[in-house]
């Protein structure tokens, strides 16, 4: 199989959202590396990681000791079949915590860069703008909202208009109605 922006961002996905770091393996370079920007303090991370088993650790092993029903959400939709040596887009987060079953809903950027022979990830810059904390109480209409969206590819705009009306979701609703409308949607998701 030959990898695309799509397939690579796809797999990470599999990887952090699935608990399979199988997949991140398979597509950062040995060398990559992971820098973190915290504009929060409602979640931390090491500031950098270097290596993909430093990044495997970081971005789903230890985050899957912490977190479970992970939704992430690409705000943008890189061109299919295609490699670029760059790609930035907004993302979205939904989750909950393993040990007291509190949701997080958050947002941000994510800076791909990738080496193009062979096609893989050489770099990755996450930027987290927003992270709110809601109580477990809140868990349904949170997941019945991430559940309806499309997966993992979603408007930002439509999810800002369909965001449940939860006071602490307020940066959240603000981050997602300013991203630019989902290009395109005729392809596979």
């Amino acid at each position: 199989m030959t990898a695309t922006t799509r397939s690579l961002l796809r797999d990470y996905l599999r990887a952090k959202d699935e608990n399979r770091v199988l997949f991140l393996r398979r597509g950062f370079a040995p060398d990559v590396s992971l820098i973190m920007g915290l504009n929060t303090d409602e979640i931390s991370f090491p500031a950098q990681s270097l290596g993909v088993e430093a990044v495997a650790e970081t971005l789903a092993v230890r985050f899957n000791q912490t977190y479970e029903n992970i939704f992430t959400f690409y705000l943008a939709l890189p061109p299919d079949d295609a490699t670029t040596e760059a790609f930035h887009c907004g993302w979205m987060v939904g989750m909950t915590e393993k040990a007291t079953g509190n949701v997080r809903v958050g947002c941000g950027t994510y800076e791909w860069l990738f080496d193009l022979e062979p096609y893989r990830v050489k770099g990755l810059r996450i930027i987290i703008e927003h992270m709110r904390n809601l109580p477990s109480s809140d868990a349904d209409a949170v997941f019945d909202w991430l559940l309806a969206a499309p997966y993992p590819f979603a408007d930002p705009r439509a999810l800002a208009a369909t965001i449940p009306a939860i006071d602490a979701l307020s940066p959240v609703r603000t981050f997602l109605a300013g991203q630019p409308v989902l290009a395109s949607r005729s392809t596979t998701q």
